[in-house]
């Protein structure tokens, strides 16, 4: 069973980048990008539209590093236990738990 399951990983991967590859080698023609003062860029449109995804990913990433610092932060928090958990004794019970 998991030797199928490479093989199907290893078969999905496969078809991914022929795809991708398929798709760039049909799309070598130059694209013109046009920024500000008339400043161009002429590539082709296979590296514009992977310039365009790593700018977007890297956006994405930049956007997601402060939920992901207060995360860690309060996951840090949480395990390191306070002067009052270690002042009690392990056998004792929460009230507000129950038994």
């Amino acid at each position: 069973m998991k030797n199928l399951m490479w093989l199907l990983q290893f078969l999905l991967k496969a078809a991914i980048f022929f795809t991708l590859f398929a798709f760039a080698l049909n799309n070598q023609h130059d694209a013109v990008v046009h920024f500000f003062f008339g400043t161009t860029w002429r590539a082709p449109l296979v590296l514009v539209l992977l310039t365009v995804f790593v700018m977007g990913v890297a956006v994405g990433v930049i956007g997601m590093v402060p939920r992901w610092l207060k995360h860690r932060r309060l996951a840090q928090l949480a395990s390191t236990p306070g002067p009052e958990a270690q002042a009690s004794s392990p056998t004792s019970v929460d009230p507000t738990h129950g038994t």
